[in-house]
């Protein structure tokens, strides 16, 4: 048995709003830096990016892919992609973004050709825009694949989600009626975590992923889940999910969903950043422009929650929910230590030197024990194992506006304003 991180919502530089440096080449390498085994494609759906695809991969038999050659090649690519479907139903506009998973490139290729038959325009973006019911793209994927999975997408974002404030359905059957049956998963996105997702009984139906839905090369692995494999096939990751397999399916890796851009209620233009309670007050008016309040996830969630915080942690005693870590990326935990910007030369020259002392990323945040980080740098040690104990302060995103999160307090910053780090 192999322990595997799985990353398969992801995007390439063909997608609105993505990186150019998203390539095979690049997502691969930042894959091993990130310590993640085995990635999405994304995009599958792109006429350019999967003809690269097929240019650059091999098959290891198994229905994962890695390039043919170079540095990397030990990665593995799995077939995914995101749509967005756009479509009325009981008298509502429903926008419902879904991730398709394929065991092989046949069946991406016919995939492909049935939705431009359809006069679908797959060119125009790495995430297409469909016209469609979802119930629909579900019958053609399994229609011409019976192995591909439909993994409804970030399912609690108001405006583009299954269970979406704006635009989704109160429940995941509502929303696929008698095909729900196929749904054998469902992702909780940046703005919620698992432990939320709980409160609401009718998702123990579905396995709880996690994605980074990376649009850059650096966000690979912001989310990601942690499985058991005996030999890296398609066909094993399908069973796991299916069966919702609580042996193999060991983990979530977590952003904190106060992080999010959409956990709170307000209005970014407004400046406006309300809890549930407070909107309620406002009668989900937002109190500078009058106009109605873009109601957050924990909203939706608790609208929507039919269990208690002690029911929920009974459950959690009894191992009933599969476990969740919540981490703070590398780059952000050594800029906030150090008092420098992320972005900075000096936050990346550390970065992959301590890469290349403890192998990735992954390793170092969930695994290096405390007295080995300190030789490299102690503030940092101790800041990677407040992450891994969840004591951070937070403040909460909304509307669109990610949160703020500090691992020190104000009075430690203004210490470390007046210390010298050890680092180069």
């Amino acid at each position: 048995m192999h322990k595997a991180i799985l990353d398969f919502h992801i995007h390439s530089r063909f997608s609105r709003a993505c990186s150019k440096e998203l390539t095979f080449e690049n997502i691969a390498k930042w894959s091993h830096i990130k310590g993640i085994n085995i990635v999405g494609s994304g995009d599958f759906t792109h006429p350019v990016w999967i003809k690269e695809f097929e240019e650059l991969m091999k098959s290891n038999g198994k229905g994962l892919y890695s390039l043919k050659s170079g540095e990397y090649s030990d990665i593995y690519f799995i077939l995914s992609t995101e749509v967005s479907c756009i479509y009325k139903k009981n008298g509502k506009v429903r926008r419902i973004h879904i991730c398709i998973l394929m065991p092989d490139i046949d069946s991406v290729k016919k995939f492909n050709n049935e939705l431009i038959s359809r006069g679908k325009n797959l060119k125009s973006d790495g995430r297409p825009i469909l016209g469609m019911d979802v119930i629909d793209v579900l019958q053609i994927a399994l229609a011409i694949n019976n192995k591909s999975l439909i993994i409804p997408a970030h399912i609690w974002t108001p405006w583009f989600a299954t269970l979406g404030s704006k635009s989704g359905f109160d429940s995941i059957e509502e929303c696929f009626e008698e095909y729900s049956r196929y749904i054998f998963a469902v992702e909780t996105g940046l703005s919620s975590d698992p432990r939320m997702n709980w409160q609401v009984s009718s998702l123990d139906n579905y396995l709880l992923v996690s994605n980074s839905d990376a649009h850059s090369v650096e966000n690979l692995g912001r989310e990601a889940n942690v499985i058991s494999l005996e030999n890296f096939s398609y066909d094993e990751i399908y069973e796991i999910f299916k069966n919702k397999n609580k042996n193999k399916f060991l983990y979530t890796i977590e952003f904190y969903a106060e992080e999010g851009t959409y956990y709170n209620d307000g209005h970014r233009n407004c400046g406006i950043n309300l809890d549930p309670l407070e909107s309620i007050r406002q009668k989900n008016i937002c109190p500078v422009c009058k106009k109605e309040l873009t109601l957050g996830v924990l909203h939706r969630v608790e609208t929507l929650c039919d269990r208690s915080d002690e029911e929920i942690s009974k459950l959690e005693k009894e191992n009933y929910f599969i476990p969740y870590k919540n981490l703070i990326g590398l780059k952000k935990i050594i800029s906030e230590s150090i008092r420098v910007g992320r972005n900075s030369k000096r936050v990346d020259n550390f970065y992959f030197e301590i890469i290349k002392k403890f192998e990735n990323e992954f390793n170092i945040l969930l695994n290096i024990p405390y007295d080995k980080l300190k030789k490299i740098d102690a503030r940092i040690a101790d800041a990677i194992i407040r992450v891994r104990e969840n004591k951070v302060n937070l403040i909460p995103g909304y509307d669109g506006e990610y949160g703020k999160i500090n691992i020190f307090s104000e009075s430690e910053i203004n210490r470390f304003k007046k210390e010298r780090s050890s680092l180069f």
